[in-house]
C-alpha cells in the first residue's frame, strides 16, 4: 500500500488470539462498560436536576463526566464488537473518527481539570472573590474554552495525521486508532509535519501540569495556615478528590507516552491504554461521590426516584 489513500481499513490490536479469551474480554469491558455510562450519567442527571448543585464546582464535575462519558464511548464499544465478531478491522474513516475524538475528549478533559484547580484556588485562596471571579458567565467561558481547545486540538491532529503518506501496512499496535501508532505506519520523514504538531500539545499539557501543580502549591499552602483543625479539613475534602483524578490522569498519561521504549511491548502498550482511557472514566465518579455528602444525597434521590418511577410503570402494565 503506498499511501494512505488506497486504505479502506486498518487492523486493531487483539487483546487475545483465542476464542475464549476474546469472549472473556467482551464479558470484562461489558460490565467496565455500563458502569461507566450509568455512573457519569447519574452525576449529570443528579448535577442537572439538584438545584444545590448549581454551584461552579459542580457545573464543571458535569462537564468532566461528559467527557468521559465520550471517551470511554470512543474505544470501547468497537473492541468489544470486534471481539465478539472475531475480527480486527476497523474502517478508514472510523479510525479517522476515532483519531479525532480521543484527541478532543482527552484535551478536553484535561482542560477542564485545569479549570476545576483553579475554581479550587480561588474557593481556597480568594474566598472573599469567590462569587465575583467565578460567576456563571465566566464558568461558561472557561468550559467553552476547555471544549473549544479539544476540538482546535483534534482537528490539528486528526488533519496532520490522515495527510501522511502510509507505506507501512495497516496494521495498528493497539486496541483503538491511536496517532503514535498510526505514524508508525508512515513513510520515512513524512511524519515530521504532525510531529511538530505532538510537540505543541505536549507543550500545552505541561503548561496545563505546571499551572495544576502551581494552583495546588498555593491552595496548601493557605490550608496549611488556617487555624482550625476543622477548617483545615474542610478545605482538604474540597480539593482531595480534585487531586485524585489529576493524579490518575497524569499518571497514566505520561506513562502511557513517555515510559523508557526499552521496556515497550505490544502487551505493555495495551495495558497501559487500558489504565488511561478505560479506568478514569469509570473511576472519576467514584471518586468524586465518596467524598462529597450533597453530591451522595443527590445520587440517592435520583436513585430512589429512577426506581420509584419504574415499579410504577411496571404496576401500570401489569394493570
Amino acid at each position: 500500500m503506498s499511501n494512505s489513500s488506497s486504505l479502506n481499513e486498518f487492523l486493531l490490536l487483539a487483546f487475545a488470539d483465542t476464542r475464549e479469551l476474546q469472549l472473556l474480554h467482551f464479558a470484562l469491558f461489558l460490565g467496565i462498560y455500563p458502569t461507566a455510562i450509568l455512573s457519569n450519567g447519574l452525576i449529570v442527571t443528579a448535577i442537572a436536576c439538584d438545584h444545590r448543585l448549581h454551584t461552579p464546582m459542580f457545573f464543571f464535575l458535569l462537564n468532566l463526566s461528559l467527557l468521559d462519558l465520550g471517551t470511554i464511548s470512543t474505544t470501547v464499544p468497537k473492541s468489544m464488537a470486534n471481539s465478539l465478531s472475531n475480527t480486527r478491522a476497523i474502517s478508514y474513516s472510523g479510525c479517522a473518527a476515532q483519531v479525532f475524538l480521543v484527541a478532543f475528549l482527552f484535551t478536553g478533559e484535561f482542560s477542564i481539570l485545569t479549570v476545576m484547580a483553579y475554581d479550587r484556588y480561588v474557593a481556597i485562596c480568594r474566598p472573599l472573590h469567590y462569587g465575583t471571579i467565578m460567576g456563571s458567565r465566566a464558568c461558561a467561558k472557561m468550559a467553552a474554552a476547555a471544549w473549544g481547545s479539544g476540538f482546535f486540538t483534534a482537528v490539528l491532529h486528526t488533519g496532520n495525521t490522515f495527510a501522511i503518506p502510509l507505506c507501512q501496512g495497516n496494521t495498528v499496535d493497539q486496541f483503538f486508532c491511536e496517532i503514535p501508532q498510526i505514524l508508525k505506519l508512515s513513510c520515512s520523514d513524512s511524519y515530521l509535519r504532525e510531529v511538530g504538531v505532538i510537540v505543541f500539545s505536549a507543550c500545552l499539557f505541561f503548561g496545563c501540569f505546571v499551572f495544576i501543580v502551581l494552583s495546588y502549591v498555593q491552595i496548601f499552602t493557605a490550608v496549611l495556615r488556617i487555624p482550625s483543625e476543622q477548617g483545615r479539613h474542610k478545605a482538604f475534602s474540597m480539593c482531595l478528590p480534585h487531586l485524585a483524578v489529576v493524579s490518575l490522569f497524569v499518571s497514566t498519561t505520561f506513562f502511557a507516552y513517555l515510559k523508557p521504549p526499552s521496556i515497550s511491548s505490544p502487551a505493555l502498550d495495551l495495558v497501559v491504554a487500558v489504565l488511561y482511557s478505560v479506568v478514569p472514566p469509570t473511576v472519576n465518579p467514584l471518586i468524586y461521590s465518596m467524598r462529597n455528602k450533597m453530591l451522595k444525597d443527590a445520587l440517592r434521590k435520583v436513585i430512589s426516584w429512577t426506581f420509584f418511577s419504574s415499579g410504577n410503570i411496571a404496576f401500570a402494565l401489569h394493570k
